[in-house]
């Protein structure tokens, strides 16, 4: 066993126009100074990295791992999140997530996918230049506007989308491989890969790819009743990230998982800072330890209530706290019998 790298920080939800988080060094030095030893770095935002130039010039990459180093800290992932929902869109999503693309690729889904499958390319070869072995993603979405099936999804329907889907996502899995980054996925309701079942069907559509990986975030679980705790057992050897990230379900007799097209502070399922939620961390925790996981355990903070600061801020000492550091020998040794083959084989009678 190994003990879980951390704590970690995402950067997407602190990122803005005012210091300390309008720059890389800047925001590095608030993280640093909450306690946290990683960052994983959103990439949407070139003001914090350049995708492509870290993709390109092997000096700029080290330039950006050398601004986090020099804070005290390591880079633990990058994040293609936005642009990874823009491989796969429904026209029905069309308008809506045009403005995740550069202006100059809206109202032109064509020309839109094309920059993002550019852009998964450049994550690749960046994740290879800054030394990291794994990137996360949205899958993207062609069915999830039917996830309810009313009127009835016509036959084959399905099928349709997810060998669409894999026929869009493999060629970016070989450039991942060709890199040796393990692509993960985060399981996530509004892409099509959002559960244990969407996501084993799309990993038969490519050929059980060794590169198609999971981001394992247990909130978005307990807005959906799924078993998170089985679903690390189910799971385990996918399982490459981790965003630590708390929820909470409080069904009523007006709504459920649903939320009656609330605003997050009046739905039933919400996301809540780390221990204000329902999430059974110390299980988590200890399943992640037991199976070995290798990778960092990441605050991903979103809140319906909380501000993000107080919420960085506790979320550095909550999962420094719950991160196990693993034994190296078991706790019963100071009895052991030791023995060999000859001993064993006359406890046993055989000799």
């Amino acid at each position: 066993m190994r003990t879980i790298k951390g704590p970690g920080i995402f950067l997407a939800q602190f990122v803005g126009p005012n210091a300390p988080f309008d720059n890389l060094k800047s925001i590095c030095d608030w993280a640093k100074g909450l306690g946290y030893k990683g960052v994983q770095l959103p990439t949407n935002d070139p003001h914090y990295i350049d995708i492509q130039k870290a993709a390109e010039s092997q000096t700029y990459a080290d330039e950006i791992k050398g601004i986090v180093n020099e804070a005290g800290l390591e880079i633990t992932e990058l994040s293609t999140h936005l642009q990874g929902q823009l491989v796969a869109v429904n026209p029905a999503y069309d308008q809506l997530f045009d403005a995740f693309a550069p202006e100059q690729y809206r109202n032109n889904p064509k020309a839109r996918q094309e920059w993002a499958v550019q852009q998964l390319k450049y994550a690749a070869k960046a994740s290879q230049n800054l030394g990291l072995n794994a990137h996360v993603t949205f899958s993207g979405a062609l069915i999830w506007q039917t996830v309810y099936p009313w009127p009835q999804r016509p036959a084959g329907l399905v099928d349709t989308a997810f060998t669409e889907l894999a026929k869009r996502w493999e060629p970016i899995l070989n450039v991942f491989d060709e890199h040796g980054i393990d692509l993960c996925y985060e399981i996530h309701p509004g892409e099509d890969l959002h559960d244990g079942i969407t996501y084993e069907m799309f990993l038969e559509k490519v050929n059980n790819h060794k590169r198609a990986c999971l981001l394992y975030d247990p909130s978005h679980f307990v807005l959906q009743c799924l078993d998170y705790l089985e679903y690390i057992d189910i799971y385990h050897e996918r399982i490459k990230m981790f965003h630590v990230k708390d929820a909470e379900f409080n069904p009523t007799g007006r709504q459920g998982v649903y939320g009656g097209y609330q605003n997050w502070v009046d739905r039933a399922g919400r996301f809540r800072s780390l221990g204000d939620g329902q999430v059974d961390f110390k299980a988590i925790f200890s399943k992640m330890a037991a199976y070995d996981f290798e990778g960092w355990a990441v605050l991903e903070w979103e809140c319906a209530l909380k501000h993000p600061e107080d919420g960085a801020r506790e979320g550095a000492e909550f999962i420094k706290n719950h991160i196990i550091h693993v034994t190296d020998h078991a706790f019963d040794d100071f009895a052991s019998a030791g023995g060999d083959e000859a001993y064993n084989r006359r406890l046993l009678g055989l000799e």
